[in-house]
């Protein structure tokens, strides 16, 4: 119900329905809108009234909308508060989340950089380094500054400006990669690289990057710029195992990071953004070109002038010295498998001082690398390994394989593989040492074993020769008749005493060299006959001291244990000195000294081996194939003495000449070694009449009985055990200290 217009007499009539619905819509006189049609004449009158004075237009729309507009803005300013207050309460909730991932701050310290393990040679020269991080520390005064001017240039232009953080730097790099469509721009700060480095992994996470961005904060609270600035180029990485300016640049130019050029400063800088596949030792071209790029950054900078910047570039490219993965290697791998045992946990930086001669070490891997490279592919062979020591057992020189950058496996101290003839000493030494001697005369003749029939390399037989013949030219089966004359227990039991430590097979075919022996220990049994009689303790650490000089290890000299007597060392020499005159081994000289030694070569020609000695070094070298397949007939008295001979030769140049001690002794009724060249050979076996022929260089071949298969390790495999290759370490390369 509604109510209606007043009736004349005041009163209101009441409406309902759709007119009383009506009603309420109709507009007063306030309602309307000044100017309209129906208003004119209430215009007109009000004018008359008021002495023609123009009405002034009602404001009350223009309120509205203007209320409306504040009303939005408002609304705005309300709701972006409201949001900004959230966003605030999300950034500190995300903060605390990832500071609770994080260890306290206040127990924070900087981590220790990892030892360095320097090892040196005999002359005192850098071999190797060992260690997460090699280079020694260096003062940020120290450096020219030019240095550390270079990564600031290209990694951290306003590295001294902010404060760990660089928003402006992060919007910098976001804007150009959106716009390069990929990653061609880096945001984060020096701070926050090394906070990565000493706190945090390499994982690319949103996560590891608050927890950066929280950890550089605190650094630059907690340290000054060029606290920093030094703890960055002394931890961060630069290829090829360098962490630090110091050992990269020893690494990649051999000098010392105080002396480095702007062109090398600069080729340092560069290797940050991608150490492994800018590396200069890998990709010159790359290293250059990365190098020019902080050339440019570091003239922009105006820390150098562009003139500057023309010439470093030039220089740079000339540089830089490839580092390659020398044989060296190996020999620093099987120190590090002993320092635990030598000095216990290792906390600080030590200095390893080695045996190793550099000069030698170089003939040693040319010697070997240079020979397989020219004969490999003629005789099927792919690997080699070579162990030069003084005869009182100092290793000077020792090559693992042909390519410690392709393969680790050090076939000189870790392999297995059988001797061949090369073990053939051990037998003669047990046989002289129960009452034979060199001229002892036995038969070379076929033999028949339970169905195995040794047989000479040549398959010829010479009937009745002498000891000093038949090693010569490795006749089988006097050896194996020999072996079971003296019984295979005890010449198992002589090879031990002379310094062979793996498990020997004490059955029949031990004279023919069945047994697996390494590389090391077998020209460590050697040593004895070279130094009369002596047994040795193979090694190559003399000394260990830390970083300030401090000593924690000093090797003492090994006391006198003579385990062959002079009379039968002599005898030895003598008929080993044969194999080199007319033997096996003729190719295996050096003018002006006494050398003896034994070929071997084993079934299937397998593995080829010489072991060699004068006064001055006993050298071993072994050829073959990881996979123990057979070669293409390499004999022991071929490569490997080409490779002996090649190193010998160098090796002895300059060296004031010696003769092997009890060489010239008498062991008996008549001195072999004088009179050895008069020995006739006797008559030839089933009616010849001419002297059997001179031997040929297959070392002592032989094919082994079936009772026993050879067989090689994996040369990926794990080193043996306590017992195995740990204790055998300790026993005889440092004397079970």
């Amino acid at each position: 119900m509604a109510w209606g217009r007043k009736k004349s007499g005041g009163r209101k009539e009441p409406l309902f329905g759709l007119p009383a619905a009506l009603a309420d819509l109709r507009l007063t006189a306030d309602d309307r809108v000044p100017g309209g049609g129906d208003d004119k004449p209430a215009k007109s009158k009000k004018s008359s009234d008021s002495g023609g004075e123009k009405p002034r237009p009602s404001r009350g729309g223009s309120k509205r909308r203007g209320k409306s507009r504040d009303f939005g803005i408002g609304r705005l300013f309300y709701w972006t508060a409201v949001l900004g207050l959230w966003a605030f309460i999300a950034v500190i909730g995300v903060v605390v989340w990832v500071g609770a991932h994080l260890p306290p701050i206040q127990s924070l310290e900087i981590p220790k950089r990892p030892p360095t393990i320097q090892i040196v040679g005999l002359d005192g020269s850098v071999l190797a380094q060992r260690g997460e991080m090699a280079g020694a520390n260096v003062a940020l005064k120290d450096l020219p500054p030019y240095l550390p001017k270079a990564f600031i240039a290209i990694e951290d232009r306003r590295f001294y400006s902010h404060f760990g953080v660089d928003p402006l730097g992060i919007m910098r790099a976001a804007v150009t990669n959106l716009l390069h469509h990929g990653v061609s721009q880096g945001g984060s700060t020096l701070t926050q690289q090394l906070a990565k480095n000493l706190f945090l992994t390499q994982e690319r996470t949103m996560q590891r990057k608050l927890q950066e961005a929280e950890l550089a904060l605190w650094l630059e609270r907690k340290h000054s710029k060029d606290e920093i600035l030094e703890l960055y180029l002394n931890r961060v990485y630069f290829g090829s195992g360098a962490y630090g300016v110091e050992a990269a640049a020893q690494r990649y130019f051999g000098k010392s990071a105080k002396n480095v050029t702007i062109g090398e400063a600069a080729m340092l800088a560069g290797l940050v953004k991608s150490p492994s596949r800018l590396a200069p030792n890998r990709n010159p071209e790359g290293a250059e070109q990365r190098a020019q790029v902080v050339l440019a950054a570091m003239a922009d900078a105006k820390f150098i002038t562009e003139a500057q910047a023309k010439v470093s570039s030039v220089q740079a490219a000339i540089s830089v010295k490839p580092a390659g993965a020398g044989t060296v290697n190996y020999v620093a791998d099987w120190i590090g498998e002993v320092l635990d045992d030598l000095v216990g946990q290792i906390d600080q930086d030590i200095v390893v001082q080695t045996t190793i001669d550099p000069k030698l070490q170089n003939l040693a891997e040319a010697a070997v690398i240079d020979e397989l490279a020219a004969k490999s592919v003629k005789f099927n062979v792919s690997q080699g390994a070579l162990v030069a020591m003084t005869p009182d057992g100092a290793v000077r020189a020792m090559v693992g394989g042909r390519n410690y950058a392709e393969s680790q496996y050090n076939r000189a101290v870790t392999a297995k593989r059988q001797p061949g003839s090369s073990f053939k000493p051990f037998v003669y030494l047990t046989a002289v040492e129960a009452g034979l001697t060199p001229d002892t005369i036995r038969q070379d003749a076929p033999l028949d074993i339970k169905g195995w029939k040794p047989e000479n390399y040549t398959h010829e037989y010479f009937g009745s020769v002498t000891l000093t013949q038949a090693l010569a030219m490795s006749l089988n089966t006097v050896a194996v008749r020999l072996g079971m004359e003296v019984g295979p227990k005890n010449v198992v039991r002589t090879a031990h005493r002379l310094g062979i430590s793996s498990k020997l097979e004490p059955n029949v075919s031990i004279a023919l060299g069945t047994s697996e022996v390494s590389v090391l220990e077998l020209v460590g049994a050697y040593a004895p006959f070279a130094n009369g009689g002596y047994a040795v303790s193979p090694h190559v650490v003399t000394r260990i001291k830390t970083s300030s000089g401090k000593v924690l290890y000093d090797r003492p000299a090994d006391p006198p244990n003579q385990v062959i007597e002079p009379r039968y060392d002599a005898m030895m020499n003598s008929m080993m000195r044969e194999t080199l005159i007319s033997g096996t081994a003729r190719k295996a000289e050096i003018p002006g000294w006494t050398a003896a030694g034994k070929t071997g070569t084993s079934q299937d020609y397998r593995d080829a081996w010489f072991i060699g000695y004068t006064a001055n070094l006993v050298t071993g070298v072994w050829l073959g194939n990881d996979d123990n397949s057979p070669t293409r007939k390499a004999t022991g008295g071929g490569l490997p003495v080409e490779v002996w001979s090649r190193f010998m030769k160098a090796a002895h140049q300059g060296v004031p000449v010696a003769a092997i001690p009890n060489s010239q002794g008498n062991w008996g009724p008549a001195n072999l070694i004088q009179i050895s060249s008069q020995i006739t050979p006797p008559s030839a076996p089933m009616g010849q009449t001419q002297p059997p022929p001179a031997p040929s260089d297959g070392g002592g071949y032989y094919r082994a009985p079936p009772m026993r298969a050879s067989a090689h390790p994996n040369p990926n495999a794990r080193p043996e055990a306590a017992a195995g290759l740990d204790g055998w370490l300790v026993d005889r390369l440092f004397g079970g200290r």
